[in-house]
């Protein structure tokens, strides 16, 4: 009978090498699209940016606040549905601006720590539409190889070795 394992550890170091290659490349594209995705936010930042100056604008106009103008948004389903989508509107610019500050002047490796605040769905589907793998040739495209082939290497590295670990222990 042929064993997965019957190579010892010349079979799981390989595996575990190709694995962190694996996770080397697909890592070292993360400076690449997260800068992709800092334009995108940028400009959607701008676009509600000015779908909001020109809401707030139209509500001095008539001598309202914003909040003013949101809560007379009531009578017929259609206003009312307006104003859900306003809200949500002014809502996204929030989140998308406090995203944008805080991605805006960072590096790609200091943007991988904070790669929760690449949240915005539409944003980053439509990005990984127009992304198209490259070489990286900078410092922060080779430090994220290197934290992917560490992290992949390491991840499946020690999942191939549990079975070696409890082999040992029923053994001893």
């Amino acid at each position: 009978m042929v064993r997965l394992f019957s190579y010892g550890g010349d079979m799981i170091r390989t595996l575990t090498f190709v694995i962190g290659l694996g996770g080397a490349a697909g890592l070292s594209q993360f400076p690449e699209f997260s800068q992709q995705y800092v334009q995108r936010l940028g400009g959607a930042v701008d676009e509600l940016t000015r779908v909001a100056n020109d809401f707030d604008a139209s509500a001095a106009a008539e001598g309202l606040t914003r909040e003013d103008a949101l809560a007379q948004m009531v009578g017929t389903g259609f206003v009312e549905r307006r104003r859900v989508d306003m809200e949500n509107t002014f809502d996204r610019l929030d989140r998308l601006s406090a995203d944008l500050f805080a991605l805006r002047d960072a590096s790609a490796v200091q943007r991988l720590t904070q790669a929760a605040r690449l949240r915005d769905t539409e944003l980053a589907q439509a990005t990984w539409q127009d992304f198209k793998p490259a070489v990286p040739l900078t410092l922060d495209g080779a430090i994220c190889a290197l934290v992917g082939f560490i992290a992949a290497g390491g991840v499946i590295g020690a999942i191939l070795r549990l079975p070696r670990l409890f082999r040992r222990r029923r053994t001893a």
